[in-house]
């Protein structure tokens, strides 16, 4: 102590550390925080941290305490828009608190605040309620296929959009960002980027990756790096063709409307498909899950192929798939027992002749 000259009392009084910065206000602190997160983040967040912005722009991060996050999460439940599909206005508080935790995880990492000074960490989320979105019949399908096909300016494009989440159960992110360079026609497969900056091959029928090929060849530029999904005017398609797509739909199907049915409904529905049929090992890979903790043990030694999933496609579809020939595990064995080792033909007795024990 006398060396690095500190006495008994500035270690009690904690004299010794250096003084901590003033916490910096949320609207000092919110712009490096935009910076700092994916592009899918600073979506689901930008309409909360403006809200907290107005609301608490000019307080420090250290200042709130749980008491008033849980009372803003209630003002933002109240005052959330009423809307067909609303459900009370759960999830709008939910991603507050949500938005909220994400600046004090970036505050904490830059030691502005301490662990334990983080207020909203020790406010509970509302409890989330289960999803109405279900798989939809073989009857309820075919009439939305038959409503895109026989209205809109381009129905061309909307069927190819059916038939691309139809097969493929992506998420609306994943057929948006799809670019010709990410199809492969060879192997019939097409990559997608989706939530989480996650990435996969999926398989999809030769008939799919030949119309896609021939959408971007009369629509595109020509650059492989270009998105595939366009209007006819070369335009890339964005998230307005698909609410146009659905609302029109549902005014057209009163059933739809009733149950605000979307383009996530068709995941749900291939995914049920491909769960009774295939399993739940083979599903959970063709639904792209890729966290662990979601899970059984067993899936560690038992995930699913991609030849499997191909496998799936070509049933589901009634396609040939170019990675579905065959048991892999069959087709080995047959060749290095049956070949390699000769076994003896069905009559039960050994190569010499003697019975076979």
């Amino acid at each position: 102590m006398a060396q690095l000259n500190v006495t008994a009392e500035q270690i009690t009084n904690g004299a010794s550390s250096s003084p901590r910065k003033p916490a910096p206000t949320f609207a000092e602190f919110i712009p490096h925080v935009v910076d700092a997160v994916t592009p899918g983040t600073r979506r689901a967040y930008s309409t909360y941290w403006q809200r907290i912005l107005e609301q608490w722009g000019h307080r420090r991060l250290d200042e709130p305490t749980p008491t008033e996050i849980q009372q803003f999460a209630q003002r933002t439940r109240e005052s959330a828009a009423r809307r067909r599909n609303s459900r009370g206005g759960g999830a709008a508080a939910e991603h507050l608190i949500a938005a909220l935790r994400c600046i004090y995880h970036y505050a904490r990492n830059d030691r502005l605040i301490d662990a334990d000074d983080n207020p909203a960490a020790r406010v509970r989320k509302p409890r989330r309620q289960r999803s109405l979105r279900e798989a939809l019949p073989e009857r309820a399908v075919a009439q939305i296929i038959t409503v895109a096909s026989e209205t809109g300016n381009d129905p061309d494009l909307d069927l190819l959009i059916l038939r691309f989440h139809l097969e493929t159960a992506c998420r609306q992110g994943g057929a948006l960002q799809a670019r010709r360079r990410d199809l492969d026609t060879e192997q019939c497969l097409i990559l997608l980027r989706e939530k989480g900056q996650t990435e996969r091959w999926q398989p999809i029928s030769p008939t799919l990756a030949a119309a896609l090929a021939t959408h971007f060849s009369e629509r595109g530029d020509g650059n492989p790096a270009s998105q595939i999904l366009r209007y006819r005017n070369g335009r890339p398609v964005g998230k307005r063709r698909y609410d146009n797509l659905w609302n029109r739909i549902r005014s057209y199907l009163p059933w739809a409307d009733s149950h605000q049915v979307s383009a996530h409904w068709l995941r749900h529905t291939t995914l049920t498909w491909v769960e009774r049929h295939f399993g739940q090992s083979i599903a959970h890979r063709y639904a792209g899950h890729a966290d662990p903790s979601r899970q059984a043990t067993i899936s560690v030694y038992t995930k699913a192929t991609l030849r499997e999933v191909a496998q799936a496609l070509a049933a589901l579809t009634g396609e040939p798939h170019p990675l579905a020939d065959g048991d892999p595990m069959t087709v080995m064995l047959t060749a290095r027992l049956g070949e390699q080792a000769q076994l003896p033909a069905a009559t039960g007795d050994e190569p010499d002749g003697t019975p076979h024990s």
